[in-house]
């Protein structure tokens, strides 16, 4: 029990910046006396003293502003920060180094008995206010955000955003920029260069811009490759291209309107 406790305030140490010593961590964080007292009540609880269990944590939230079940299981290095309002489960089920925010829920949404409360794994962030609903599994090392609303799985190490919560999934570095490079190769090779975009610039245009090349790129391989097959099967295929038909004077009539109307706006765009 004090080798727990220690760990416990170690992880206070660890991640929170104003924890200045041990006497004030035992005196004044209501984290750790919510943990103290809800690991004896637990105790209490796996004993079948289940009375006894239920009024210990009913003085703890009275006390600390911070409800935990009794039957709730929580493992090492457990970290509520400032806790009011933290709400866990009967159900619950968290894993060692994991930190919760003020206002944070572990509820369900049944009133069936059995599992019905989320599984925290180890090394879970939840932001401040974040509700999670259901008997479902927060992976390791995944982050929830502050006022975020999740109700299905969250897979491990990714950070889960929003209500309805959505998933954001780190991006493999090499492999992006990989595919940037390429990017870049094939806009010079067909001159193009958008103004005023950078490399790590996250705007939605750029983004379409990106999908576009790689599309264009695409289908230029593709025409390449039916070309080339069809050249295999008539070898005449590429002298039929070379001698194309020449433009009309209509369809250069055409291009000429074009032409102008496009120096037009641009001396305008200028002036």
């Amino acid at each position: 029990m004090l080798k727990q406790l220690k760990e416990d305030i170690q992880a206070v140490f660890a991640r929170d910046p104003a924890a200045r010593n041990t006497l004030e961590v035992l005196t004044t964080y209501p984290g750790i006396h919510a943990l103290i007292m809800h690991r004896v009540a637990h105790e209490l609880w796996e004993k079948e003293c289940k009375t006894s269990a239920r009024i210990l944590s009913s003085f703890s939230r009275f006390a600390t502003g911070i409800e935990i079940h009794p039957g709730a299981k929580i493992g090492k290095r457990f970290f509520i920060d400032h806790g009011m309002g933290v709400v866990i489960g009967e159900t619950a089920e968290i894993g060692d180094d994991v930190t919760l925010y003020h206002g944070v829920t572990l509820g369900g949404t049944t009133w069936n008995k059995g599992k019905r409360h989320p599984t925290l794994e180890d090394g879970v962030v939840v932001g401040a206010g974040a509700k999670i609903l259901g008997p479902f599994t927060v992976g390791k090392n995944a982050k929830v955000g502050s006022n975020a609303v999740v109700t299905k799985p969250v897979p491990e190490g990714v950070t889960a955003v929003g209500n309805p919560a959505r998933f954001i999934i780190k991006k493999d570095k090499v492999q992006e920029n990989e595919n940037e490079q390429r990017r870049r190769t094939y806009a010079e090779s067909i001159s193009f260069e958008p103004y005023a975009a950078t490399q790590d610039q996250s705007d939605p245009m750029l983004e379409g811009m990106r999908v576009l090349l790689d599309r264009i790129q695409q289908n230029e391989k593709r025409m390449n490759d039916l070309c080339h097959r069809l050249s295999l099967l008539d070898p005449t295929y590429n002298k039929q291209q070379d001698g194309e038909q020449p433009y009309s004077e209509e369809e250069l009539k055409i291009i000429e309107e074009v032409r102008r109307e496009c120096e037009a706006q641009s001396n305008q765009s200028k002036a």
